[in-house]
């Protein structure tokens, strides 16, 4: 019998192959296969979990299950695919604003915060403070941008705007930001730092839209299980259906953290976390060698792991969305299927389980504890032993 879950997504590693790739201009996109062609890196503890058999179609040995699953929700946002992988699909896509936020929308905002803003356009986060980062210290006015994410940010000097004063102009646009209007994130993007050498600060706190029914985590609290959120969990969820949540700031943290509970909390039913750096700080970039290192980090790290797993224990390794750090057409996130693979004493080993959708994950794991999801068919029949 499994007792406990432990669910690790790997920000943004897709497997290419998504069936309506062309739609999001994502052709040939295929994050895993074109990171380890390109760098020639080697992941001796993802490859004895099926990596290889998935990305070559080899046939060797592995200790546990593997196959792919797909995203049936429009989009290909961390958020669609957090709440699709926990039984939530959503019907539309979040609203994106390639042209900046509708007049309207700024006025409002800029009558409730008593400033005017800067900018009102996509940008990346790091290039806007550099452009801006000056004028924004000058005059006071908080640089708002988006990206190809449904995303509202606010970035804002430290020693010009307290964090708690930016955290409530956040608060305000989650309030205007409703209905048609309803982005996924409102994002507070605090930074520091002299022109030429501005930096952004590790207080970047995200107000998320709640999702528009329950998922498995609301699921699992509503029937007295315990769920631990680590990393950005507790973000994407808006804070629903966690008993506890750990914020951290980066992959290598994360990991130690789940390392510790893993040991030591044996209270929780589910240990959720979310690698952030795939995504965010190489997928984004276009950083082929930054994301390769990453997989190597964690890769090391999981030799280490899986002897901490207990008995009763279901380790599950899997992604969001693609982020392929090769591919030049955009910056964004790519529409790609996405691996998954499983490890624990109580289910097969060479074990195939093709393809499956997003939501079929959560409808698993609800079935081990006895529950269902209000989308998606479990496998637990295709793994336990």
């Amino acid at each position: 019998m499994i007792k406990r879950v432990i669910l690790i997504i790997l920000d943004g590693l897709g497997i290419g192959n998504a069936k309506d790739e062309k739609k999001y201009g994502d052709e040939g996109s295929n994050t895993l296969l074109h990171t380890i062609e390109k760098t020639g890196i080697l992941l001796p503890n993802l490859n004895k979990m099926g990596l290889m058999n998935l990305i070559y179609n080899t046939k060797k040995e592995t200790n546990g299950f593997y196959g792919v699953l797909e995203e049936v929700s429009p989009g290909k946002d961390t958020t669609t695919g957090h709440w699709e992988l926990m039984g939530l699909v959503l019907n539309k896509p979040f609203p994106t604003y390639p042209n900046g936020f509708p007049d309207f929308i700024i006025k409002e905002f800029e009558r409730r915060i008593g400033k005017e803003i800067l900018w009102n356009k996509p940008a990346s986060g790091t290039e806007i403070i550099e452009k801006l980062g000056e004028e924004h210290i000058k005059t006071g006015k908080p640089i708002v941008y988006t990206s190809a994410d449904s995303v509202f940010q606010i970035a804002t000097h430290i020693n010009v705007i307290p964090l708690e004063e930016l955290y409530k102009m956040c608060e305000i646009a989650r309030e205007i930001l409703k209905g048609e209007h309803s982005v996924a994130r409102v994002i507070a993007r605090p930074f520091a730092g002299e022109p030429g050498k501005f930096y952004r600060t590790s207080d970047r706190k995200d107000f998320s839209l709640e999702p528009p029914g329950d998922t498995l985590l609301d699921i699992l609290i509503k029937n007295g299980y315990k769920t631990l959120g680590i990393g950005k969990i507790y973000d994407i969820f808006a804070g629903r259906g966690l008993t506890e949540s750990i914020h951290i700031e980066n992959n290598t943290e994360n990991m130690a953290t789940l390392l510790k509970a893993t040991i030591e909390r044996d209270e929780f039913s589910l240990i959720f976390t979310n690698l952030v750096d795939f995504d965010m700080n190489y997928g984004h970039r276009r950083d082929v060698w930054g994301f390769a290192n990453a997989l190597l980090e964690f890769d090391g790290f999981l030799g280490n792991y899986l002897r901490w797993l207990k008995d009763d224990d279901l380790l599950i390794i899997t992604a969001d969305h693609g982020n392929d750090p090769t591919f030049l057409k955009h910056t964004d996130h790519t529409r790609e299927r996405v691996p998954i693979f499983g490890f624990g004493n109580k289910i097969k080993s060479n074990n195939f389980i093709k393809l499956n959708k997003f939501s079929d994950l959560g409808a698993t794991i609800a079935e081990i504890f006895g529950l269902k999801t209000i989308n998606g068919k479990s496998f637990l029949n295709k793994i336990l032993l």
